[in-house]
């Protein structure tokens, strides 16, 4: 812990507290990767189940001492990507280089690359940051982005 600035203990102490819905000091382990982002990481799913999170709610609560070396660890990742790495896969589907790109291909990427979201989720992470597609069926893929990446 002895790692963490001030601000950033801080900073983890408020998104602790808005996790811990029962008021107990304590955070279910479901909702760590979830903490983890509110305090501006990326953690992909294998890394948060690698630090104590859990796939289920209910199995383990984590108090804020347990959760600021975790926080610390999750800062050190090199495997967790950042808004940058994101900009650069997209280009990838530019083929106009013009920071646009099909709108069912990005739909087709988040439904089977990665971390594989389902039907429902692609539909609302869709319906929530994704600008309209234009007459063609391209959107910009910046703003979207900028909107995945501010959650």
């Amino acid at each position: 812990m002895s790692d963490l600035s001030e601000k950033e203990v801080e900073r983890a102490n408020f998104a602790f507290q808005i996790y811990d819905f029962e008021g107990n000091g304590t955070v279910d382990a479901f909702y760590l990767g979830h903490v983890l982002r509110a305090l501006g990481l990326n953690p992909t799913l294998a890394l948060i189940e690698k630090l104590g999170g859990t796939k289920k709610k209910g199995e383990k609560t984590l108090t804020v001492e347990e959760v600021l070396p975790i926080f610390s660890q999750a800062k050190k990742d090199k495997d967790t990507g950042v808004y940058e790495d994101f900009i650069e896969c997209m280009k990838l589907y530019d083929k106009a280089e013009n920071g646009t790109m099909i709108g069912a291909e990005l739909s087709h990427m988040l439904l089977s690359l990665g971390e594989k979201l389902n039907d429902d989720e692609c539909k609302e992470v869709l319906k929530d940051c994704l600008d309209p597609e234009d007459e063609d069926g391209m959107i910009p893929y910046v703003p979207f982005l900028k909107k995945m990446t501010s959650m």
